[in-house]
């Protein structure tokens, strides 16, 4: 069925909507100069904060790009500049649909870097088209027609600021189903944190499909930066 194999190309795009015991006690504090690679390998959620049923992928090679800010047909976007590379991806996938949490830490040698890197990557999430309707595909990439919006917002969460870009993509009508993506980045000190939060639902053909949505993407991007110490 076309759906299911749409659910199944979800998983790399879609978050969370239940989560528990995201504790801080065993976080380091960031010195208020420089986060550490382990700060923030300690600070991204594992599954079993995120909710019961989430998983963590098969271990695979340390990814060399990040996820695509605009959507539709965009190629993920490039990691910018070269800081070592903390990533988590979590995935649930139901009856109903797929969630999935996608984490990356970009940690860079200094502020300037990681103030650089930011700037680069909100010039990408700037030129997103708002809209973009795509016919459906065939073939091995198969999906039906949708219309996806996006729009980019500036972000700032406990002493972290940058930016977020949200989309929404509707499918046609005989297909019914609805996906709901943030791709949050903030930069503090010398760290990007890039986290995209996404929920695909089936039987779903409205805007209001995922009303928890904009909670839910807060509520993960901020217990991750208090884990790091940002409040």
């Amino acid at each position: 069925m076309v759906l299911n194999r749409v659910v199944r190309a979800a998983v790399a795009v879609c978050a969370a909507v239940t989560f528990a015991g995201c504790s801080s006690d065993d976080s380091p504090e960031p010195d208020g100069t420089t986060i550490s690679v382990d700060a923030m390998r300690n600070a991204l959620l594992k599954a079993a904060e995120v909710g019961p049923t989430w998983k963590t992928p098969t271990e695979s090679a340390a990814p060399s790009q990040l996820v695509s800010i605009c959507g539709a047909d965009t190629a993920p976007t490039g990691i910018p500049g070269g800081p070592q590379l903390v990533s988590a991806p979590l995935s649930d996938e139901g009856a109903e649909g797929v969630q999935s949490l996608t984490q990356y830490a970009l940690v860079y040698a200094d502020a300037v870097s990681a103030a650089t890197a930011l700037a680069t990557l909100r010039t990408v999430a700037d030129a997103c088209p708002p809209t973009v309707s795509k016919p459906a595909k065939t073939g091995d990439r198969e999906e039906p027609a949708y219309t996806e919006t996006a729009a980019t917002t500036p972000l700032e969460e406990g002493g972290w600021s940058g930016f977020v870009t949200t989309r929404n993509k509707q499918y046609d009508k005989a297909h019914a189903a609805t996906a709901d993506v943030a791709v949050a980045a903030l930069a503090r000190a010398n760290v990007v944190l890039v986290d995209q939060y996404a929920i695909y639902r089936l039987g779903k053909s409205d805007a209001g499909a995922n009303p928890q949505f904009s909670a839910d993407w807060q509520k993960l991007v901020g217990t991750t930066i208090r884990r790091v110490g940002g409040q």
